[in-house]
């Protein structure tokens, strides 16, 4: 049987930032910045611009350096709307908004999209061939907003729906990594005082001759531990994390049990929870204020919750929903949303305003989260004084006992 034969790969666009220096109406002196992938294409765009160049210099290459994160998706969505907005077509606002941007990697994207888009596919279309930065929810707002005729409208939509998600991704961030950083640097500073600084003050013990307090010796003892496994404990740290990391990426139930076993976590889990709500109800607010069907939504929303526990409640919805039953039922009958938001959902849905009542979930649940975490701040400070005293300052204390003893002594 003969072999299919394998699919060529698009050369990757090598682009570049030129600076360039012209003559344009009137002879008058113009200069700037293009970005592009040859010197000829970079001189017939100018040509095209009636301005005649008399210096052209690549500045550096732009192929592809730097990662695109959720805030440049954010900011190339807000650009982007402007530019629609004030009658720019899609290509020259592709140009514009190149141009603008600081990223290579974003820049490249952008060159990219506006090559599939002149070769004739659509903005959404263009979008969709780049699933790493683009959402199933970007892409179906954009193309509702083509097919209605209010894509920078969309486009605002998108940009002020990423901006509240980040907003509220870097609260639940803090919430987990403030606590968990400080005890950190205080575990490593205690071992780094039993490995370093205790064997210095045993050797000068041993020439006492003395017994030492029951402290002390319990702080050698630790010591001598550390420095015979300390390389062990952090590589089965390391190994413990990695594989964890793999098999939740690997296995959808590890990564099931994992969030499972997060929003049991005492004040975590609780902000957790309210996280996964409010980013439920804030994209599936957005896609149905948009025109998205609602079972088209909730097949969106429940990627958006960032929790396993959330997203398979909300596929549970989703195919209640599908079989005719009302969304706030659906959403009961999963166990896992809090009454509030049920509660609110049907009355949303009962009025006929179900995009308005999901978005009070939303910013309801976002400030609980906003709330729950300056709470969370304010309780561990205390908390991670006290723990960090008990560790440095024990090992510090009994390394001086027998010091203060000898002096009582003599």
């Amino acid at each position: 049987m003969a072999k299919k034969p394998r699919a060529r790969r698009t050369p990757e666009l090598q682009l570049a930032r030129w600076k360039w220096v012209g003559k344009g109406p009137n002879n008058r002196v113009l200069s700037g910045e293009m970005v592009g992938s040859s010197k000829a294409g970079i001189s017939a765009e100018l040509q095209n611009q009636g301005i005649t160049v008399q210096k052209l210099r690549k500045k550096g290459s732009l192929s592809g350096r730097g990662r695109i994160n959720a805030n440049d998706v954010m900011v190339f969505a807000r650009q982007m709307a402007t530019m629609i907005r004030a009658g720019i077509p899609l290509l020259q606002a592709f140009q514009v908004v190149a141009e603008s941007l600081k990223k290579p990697a974003m820049v490249a994207l952008v060159q990219q999209m506006m090559t599939q888009v002149s070769a004739g596919s659509s903005f959404s279309d263009a979008l969709s061939r780049h699933p790493k930065h683009f959402d199933r929810l970007f892409v179906n707002l954009v193309e509702a907003g083509e097919q209605a005729g209010a894509l920078d409208q969309m486009l605002e939509r998108i940009a002020t729906y990423k901006e509240k998600t980040e907003s509220l991704k870097g609260r639940v961030k803090k919430a987990m990594w403030y606590p968990s950083t400080v005890m950190a640097i205080g575990i490593g500073v205690t071992m780094l005082l039993l490995i370093k600084v205790v064997p210095e003050f045993e050797s000068m013990f041993e020439s006492f001759g003395a017994e030492l307090p029951a402290m002390t010796q319990m702080t050698v003892n630790l010591s001598e531990l550390a420095q015979q496994y300390w390389l062990h404990a952090v590589g089965a740290v390391i190994a413990g994390v990695l594989l964890l990391k793999e098999g939740i990426k690997r296995s959808p139930n590890i990564a099931y049990r994992f969030h499972f076993f997060l929003l049991r976590i005492p004040v975590i889990g609780d902000i957790l929870h309210k996280s996964a709500v409010a980013r439920f109800a804030r994209t599936l607010a957005t896609t149905f204020a948009s025109g998205v069907p609602l079972v088209e939504g909730l097949e969106t929303s429940a990627g958006a919750t960032g929790n396993k526990v959330y997203e398979r409640a909300v596929h549970q919805a989703r195919h209640d929903v599908a079989t005719g039953q009302q969304l706030h039922f659906a959403m009961r009958m999963t166990n896992q949303f809090p009454a509030l938001a049920v509660q609110m959902v049907s009355i949303g849905e009962e009025a006929g305003s179900l995009d308005a009542m999901l978005n009070r979930v939303a910013d309801y649940y976002e400030e609980e989260v906003d709330n729950k975490v300056d709470a969370l701040t304010s309780l561990m400070e205390p908390l991670i004084i006290v723990v960090l005293g008990v560790l440095v300052g024990g090992v510090v204390v009994s390394m001086y006992l027998p010091i203060f003893n000898l002096g009582s002594a003599l």
